[in-house]
């Protein structure tokens, strides 16, 4: 009776491993600026399938230790492993060790930066899909994964953004119109076979998954929901422009060099819930790596504890977070702002690398939810910001779900 409890405690654990959600594991805290970044830029990792692109990130150690990385496949909605073997969809090998870094160079802050390029002479992925990269270190323990999705271009994909057509929202939301031409290509009941993601700036935590089409027109899909494609409009970033790090300007109200590393005093931000909107350009929470007195940035931008201060209502009684692209979105302790009874404002002090980084206050309530419907910047339809919509396809007798189109848009063309 043992050997028989033993044999299903086993398979049980087997299995239960491979059904496990693919959610995105933070780093420890020596680990810093992670980043998919193609053409020298930090971008929203959608890359199409077989180009190029790469991992990067540091460690404030800067002992130049080892890390391996390995690559796995997910369905469509990230909530268990696909069906295909490694071999099915990865060419080479993976669990390979990160061979490409340097340490920095002429910094206050030393950290060794690490880049990996993908395909690589080691292995190459084959088919497009969600794919989670994870990050472990030399006694097989993770350090951080994060996801990226890889696309083919197999339909035409046309997105539209429109102001709600409710009236409580009008206001404050932004509503994704969507078709779908898939043309002469034979896709198997693709009401229940094609699935839609909508992202807005790239945000995991906030995008819309498992959207069906309302009806179709010959080869065409159509999306013309209101409320199951909506997003709350929000507010335009703020932004912290460091690139010159001992720099003062209209981001930095002051800057000290204290415990051999620099300090970044930023202006106080003023709730603007009740503010009207007012347009100034962003990055929609993107971040940029850079130093205006070097040739090359990834080692040789400094490191900063970066101060931020906001006055919020006295009655305000949520969570106050920072939160961008910088740190993917994450709501956590370590960004949690703290209420200073002295100053009468919410503070928090961050490392950040230097460069141009968008940022914005996530506000939670009680429970810990996001809530967007009393931001602390508010809401505004006039609110610029990027959607990108991700069009899957599972054939009935396919194993794993295909990304067969994607599409970009940008709320600067809002339609009433």
């Amino acid at each position: 009776m043992k050997k028989c409890f033993s044999v299903f405690a086993l398979l049980f654990v087997y299995f239960s491993s491979f059904s496990q959600q693919a959610d995105e594991q933070e780093p420890t805290f020596n680990i810093k600026t992670i980043s998919f970044v193609q053409n020298g830029r930090n971008v929203i990792p959608f890359f199409k399938l077989g180009d190029t692109f790469e991992l990067q990130f540091d460690d404030l150690y800067g002992d130049e230790a080892d890390y391996y990385y390995t690559i796995t496949q997910y369905n469509y909605d990230w909530s268990a492993p696909s069906n295909l073997s490694k071999a099915e969809y990865l060419t080479g090998m993976d669990n390979q060790r990160i061979i490409t870094y340097l340490n920095s160079f002429n910094t206050l802050q030393i950290y060794s930066h690490y880049k990996q390029v993908f395909p690589n002479k080691f292995n190459r992925i084959t088919k497009s899909g969600n794919y989670l990269l994870t990050v472990l270190n030399d006694e097989n323990e993770v350090v951080f994964s994060r996801r990226f999705i890889l696309y083919e271009e197999e339909v035409n994909v046309n997105l539209l953004v429109r102001r709600s057509r409710d009236f409580e929202t009008i206001d404050t939301k932004q509503n994704i119109e969507m078709s779908i031409n898939y043309g002469d290509k034979i896709l198997q009941n693709p009401i229940q076979n094609v699935k839609v993601t909508l992202f807005q700036n790239g945000n995991w935590k906030t995008s819309i998954t498992d959207i069906k089409p309302q009806y179709t027109l010959g080869s065409e899909l159509i999306y013309r929901y209101n409320k199951e494609t909506q997003f709350w409009g929000g507010n335009e970033c703020y932004t912290i422009d460091n690139k010159i790090i001992r720099a003062t300007n209209n981001t930095v109200s002051k800057v000290t060099s204290g415990d051999n590393i620099y300090n970044t005093y930023l202006y106080v931000n003023s709730a603007r819930k009740n503010l009207p909107y007012t347009y100034f350009p962003d990055i929609n929470g993107n971040f940029f790596i850079a130093n205006a007195n070097t040739t090359n940035p990834e080692i040789e931008a400094d490191y900063s504890w970066v101060y931020f201060a906001v006055e919020a209502p006295t009655f305000f009684d949520s969570n106050i977070y920072v939160s961008g692209m910088f740190n993917n979105y994450t709501i956590s302790d370590e960004y949690k702002m703290e209420y200073n009874k002295v100053t009468g404002l919410y503070e928090k002090a961050l490392l950040i690398k230097q460069g141009f980084t968008n940022y914005q206050y996530i506000t939670t309530d009680k429970t810990g939810k996001i809530d967007f419907q009393n931001a602390l910047d508010g809401n505004h339809y006039q609110t610029e910001n990027n959607y990108t919509a991700i069009i899957y396809y599972k054939g009935n007798s396919e194993r794993y779900d295909r990304v067969i189109g994607i599409a970009n848009t940008n709320s600067e063309v809002i339609k009433n």
